[in-house]
């Protein structure tokens, strides 16, 4: 037999290459997104409802949006570290997926009720926390994640959240998959240059005055605006406290509790992919052996 017909030609090497390229590509692993209670709320640092509204230099890191309102005042004077998203489809889910995270934290049982009681001087282990009507910080706040991964606060709080000028929110000892919830029934109203860690979703508004800022956090308002004055918002502080701070979510990407992203498959995906890539592969196989065999 000549040695030409051992070798499978040229087109049959072309068609057996391409087979395989295309197997690998469709039965690889798929990235998929690994997000914690905020699902795709996540990426951003602001989030409103109804508007939201900017007077002087505002910075914010992660994404700008609002939905179903079409307003965004101020505007030119935010300094916007993530992409701005005026009442369009990633907007809208990203408000979705805050209500449901809403909702969930709400439903949580209550292990400790603080109603009645400021935040300020008390130091706080990981857990869920509850406040009938009105919660209120005045001074300092330690919130002691005890070097746990994936420890997580949950604040329920009846009605609005304010804290007082100068006030703030220190969390130590964290670890990656941490996360720190607040949600507030009503409206939350930050003081004047204090210091909040921590995502914030109300199902009202959210009011940041002057200076105030959320290092490690978000403000997401399901319903009504958020208002920003000259503050600093930053739903990721990476770098190991942000905006000269030293304030550091200790890798849990704004205190959300979890990684964001993964790259192995879904259940659901690899029961369909296997098959179709085992069988992909054995065509390969039994075409190389029949030309070879001609």
């Amino acid at each position: 037999m000549p040695i030409s017909q051992h070798v499978p030609s040229l087109h049959h090497r072309k068609t057996a290459f391409l087979t395989v390229a295309i197997a690998a590509v469709v039965c690889g692993a798929v990235p998929t997104a690994a997000q914690g209670p905020l699902g795709t709320a996540q990426q951003f640092g602001v989030l409103g409802a109804s508007t939201v509204t900017n007077t002087g230099a505002t910075t914010v890191k992660g994404d700008l949006g609002v939905w179903p309102g079409t307003s965004i005042t101020g505007l030119g004077s935010i300094t916007l570290t993530g992409t701005l998203h005026d009442a369009d489809a990633v907007a809208q889910q990203a408000q979705s997926d805050a209500t449901t995270a809403f909702n969930m934290v709400a439903a949580l049982p209550s292990a400790i009720d603080l109603s009645g009681q400021d935040l300020g001087g008390m130091i706080l282990t990981p857990g869920t926390y509850s406040f009938s009507s009105s919660a209120q910080l005045t001074g300092n706040l330690f919130l002691n994640f005890l070097g746990n991964p994936n420890a997580n606060f949950f604040f329920q709080i009846g009605s609005t959240l304010t804290t007082a000028s100068g006030s703030s929110i220190f969390a130590i000892n964290g670890a990656p998959g941490d996360g720190l919830f607040w949600q507030v029934g009503s409206s939350a109203t930050l003081g004047t240059s204090s210091s909040f860690a921590g995502n914030i979703i109300a199902d009202q508004s959210i009011t940041l005055t002057t200076d105030a800022s959320i290092i490690c956090g978000r403000a997401i308002a399901l319903n009504g605006a958020v208002t920003l004055d000259n503050n600093v918002v930053s739903n990721d502080c990476a770098n190991g406290g942000d905006f000269a701070t030293r304030r550091s979510d200790f890798g849990t990407m704004g205190f959300s509790g979890a990684a964001s992203v993964t790259t192995t498959p879904e259940p659901s995906s690899l029961a369909l992919m296997v098959p179709g890539c085992l069988a992909l592969a054995g065509f390969v196989r039994r075409r190389r052996r029949t030309r070879a065999c001609v």
